[in-house]
């Protein structure tokens, strides 16, 4: 899992790497990548009552996290990253969400790459 360490939990950093962050989109999540300079990469997560009741929710946020804790390490020192999932990701399994994932981080670090 996870560590509590990597885990964004201000809301002014959710809001920066939002606002300042390189995005990208698939169809079940969207992927915010900023790089901040500091000593460790941190994920953030977002997922709204439009993904659905309190149990879905949850079972996404705890795919994301696993997620998150296998792609943290491969990411560049200094890296935050906010996912928002999407409605549809309540519907998708493990692997298809992981994809996605995966790729909209690709595509960020692209795009920040370019800026």
């Amino acid at each position: 899992m996870l560590p509590a360490g990597s885990r964004m939990s201000a809301s002014t950093d959710f809001q920066s790497v939002m606002r300042r962050g390189a995005k990208s989109g698939r169809a079940t999540v969207v992927v915010y990548l900023k790089q901040t300079g500091n000593a460790e990469s941190i994920a953030g997560f977002a997922v709204s009552r439009a993904v659905g009741g309190a149990v879905i929710r949850n079972r996404v946020k705890r795919r994301l996290r696993a997620i998150m804790a296998e792609a943290l390490p491969g990411l560049p020192v200094g890296s935050a990253v906010v996912i928002r999932a999407l409605p549809r990701s309540a519907d998708v399994d493990y692997v298809k969400l992981r994809g996605d994932v995966t790729e909209a981080i690709a595509t960020a670090q692209r795009k920040a790459a370019l800026a």
